[in-house]
């Protein structure tokens, strides 16, 4: 296992290098310059030329590469072109706050997708069955922005029993953090509730279908075991595989839906910086993103193995 995960680890490596050299060059596409918004209507073109020295943006576009390659290699993230901030400071703020939406909207995908998922297989053409297929379509066929508007006018404006936007921390006021992130977590993790279940009764629906099932019915087991030691943990390979697949998803859908709730998270933070063109913030957020999808397929592999003893790490 040890040795499998450093192969991993160093093979991920000329990934998040390709990742920062194109980062660094797509951002540069974007219309506009961090000049242009720090200065909005001054067009003094000496002021303009001025900044642009200043932050170095006058200078070949690959040799502004590897000055900011040389930076990070440094241990630094740099700093803020709008606000002269350190870089660093602001990911470390902002990046635990979307690890919280991230992790809060998965643990409700599968509290809703693995019991819905389970009753569904068990009663396939039933009205049950029915209704989670129903409601599984229905939601993934509606956008999570929309879904999230449509909490907040329930839940905040005509009920007003949580608030519409904002954050508390959890260690200055628990119950406040989880006033502030049930919408979240529920806009976040419904689409991929939708998707887990639909997967899950799938796959449940071909194992129970299968000889060994039949052999641990007729030994006389308790239906409970068999459905979970034998049919959910062979029926769960296609499962994780989706959900680190969706991983991805929960990252972009995690910056609409901090969008929606004004959640500052990272999310909030990548989309004022392409707004201003603050590139430094914007490469290393991404770059952020990038490595923790590298991780989390990373992890997912090493799930299989514990999920499933036949398959073995090399």
């Amino acid at each position: 296992m040890a040795r499998y995960l450093l192969k991993r680890i160093l093979a991920t490596i000329p990934s998040l290098l390709l990742i920062t050299v194109l980062v660094f060059f797509l951002v540069r596409l974007i219309p506009g310059d961090p000049v242009s918004s720090l200065l909005e209507l001054q067009r003094d073109p000496k002021i303009v030329a001025e900044l642009r020295a200043f932050y170095g943006l006058d200078r070949p576009i690959v040799e502004q590469y590897l000055t900011w390659a040389g930076t990070v290699a440094s241990g630094s993230l740099g700093r803020s072109f709008i606000n002269g901030a350190p870089v660093a400071d602001l990911v470390l703020e902002r990046f635990p706050r979307t690890i919280y939406l991230m992790a809060g909207g998965l643990a409700v995908s599968l509290l809703i997708a693995l019991p819905c998922g389970l009753v569904a297989a068990t009663r396939p053409a039933s009205w049950i069955d029915l209704g989670v297929s129903t409601l599984a379509t229905v939601s993934l066929a509606v956008p999570s922005f929309f879904f999230g508007i449509l909490l907040m006018l329930v839940f905040a404006v005509t009920l007003g029993w949580l608030p519409t936007t904002g954050f508390v921390e959890p260690s200055e006021d628990l119950i406040g953090f989880l006033k502030h992130m049930l919408m979240p977590w529920f806009t976040l993790g419904s689409a991929l509730a939708a998707l887990t279940t639909r997967i899950l009764r799938s796959s449940m629906l071909d194992v129970l279908t299968q000889d060994y099932i039949r052999t641990a019915r007729a030994k006389g087991l308790d239906e409970r075991v068999v459905m979970v030691r034998h049919a959910l943990r062979n029926a769960a390979i296609p499962t994780i595989t989706v959900v680190g697949v969706q991983a991805g998803y929960l990252m972009g859908g995690a910056i609409v839906t901090e969008r929606v709730f004004a959640y500052p998270g990272m999310g909030l933070l990548l989309v004022g910086s392409i707004t201003t063109r603050d590139y430094p913030v914007i490469q290393a957020g991404i770059m952020l993103f990038a490595g923790s999808l590298v991780a989390i397929t990373l992890f997912t592999d090493v799930l299989y193995a514990l999920v499933d003893p036949r398959i073995r790490l090399r």
